[in-house]
């Protein structure tokens, strides 16, 4: 699941970044970049600087990645929870859009309800002897409550935009943000404690042996206060945790189908 739900966050990102989707099936993504992209991710800054100065347009460059480990290949990019790459596109969400309002496009002459939506990308670090992290979209109907995992599977069948389209309105929230926020952390928490714990329980495991292994080291000597700042130490590098980060998210709003 983690693997499917990174490449459609993927393609979502690009598709609402104005790139375009070349090539996408099979664990594969191609897209080609907007110059905008192309700065933000490929590291060319002489490149655009220099393009620029001789007043030429520039060549903004096609990104290949792979999500599926199965179809690395070595001439494309390998992209996994905990590479470079997707830190680096996360953190582009977090620096520029990490919360916004968007209107579901519609050509109509009549009049069109939308209804909001409070939507989320939301990732889960889960930090012991290893780490490991996952992205879930999540969206929350804020007039009747209902609620869908992989909403950015849903909107990249929909057009988005920033204003509101013509002969469209908005329907007035009911649930209220705070409220809706912690409605989704409450299934976030559900998610979490119905997932495989060994990956804590190694961590744990790994932790006390450590400590006892130290507490030998130190037998028969000093035992006072290195040894207590090595324990703690050791503590907090296998220490398991769970954390949650909200990486975007906004209020949609969008025709009454999608509930």
């Amino acid at each position: 699941m983690a693997i499917k739900d990174l490449h459609h966050f993927l393609a979502s990102y690009f598709s609402a970044h104005h790139c375009d989707i070349l090539h996408n099936q099979g664990g594969m993504l191609t897209v080609q970049l907007t110059e905008e992209m192309d700065r933000a991710l490929m590291n060319r800054p002489f490149y655009w600087h220099y393009i620029k100065k001789m007043g030429y347009p520039g060549d903004p460059k096609q990104l290949t990645l792979i999500t599926d480990p199965e179809k690395r290949d070595g001439k494309h990019e390998w992209i996994h929870f905990g590479s470079p790459r997707l830190h680096q596109i996360l953190n582009h969400l977090k620096d520029n859009e990490k919360y916004t309002k968007l209107f579901e496009r519609i050509d109509t002459n009549q009049k069109t309800a939308l209804f909001p939506w409070l939507i989320t990308n939301m990732k889960i670090s889960y930090q012991g002897k290893q780490k490991m992290d996952e992205i879930i979209s999540i969206g929350l109907h804020l007039v009747n409550g209902s609620m869908k995992v992989n909403m950015m599977e849903e909107l990249q069948n929909k057009s988005m935009q920033m204003s509101i389209s013509d002969y469209c309105y908005t329907i007035t929230p009911i649930i209220k943000l705070p409220s809706g926020f912690k409605r989704i952390e409450n299934v976030l928490e559900d998610y979490v404690q119905n997932q495989p714990h060994d990956w804590a329980e190694s961590s744990l495991k790994t932790m006390e042996e450590e400590i006892n292994l130290l507490r030998h080291f130190y037998k028969g000597e000093n035992e006072g206060t290195e040894m207590e700042k090595e324990i703690k130490e050791i503590k907090e590098r296998y220490s398991p945790y769970i954390h949650f980060e909200v990486i975007n998210g906004g209020i949609f709003y969008l025709t009454e189908n999608t509930a």
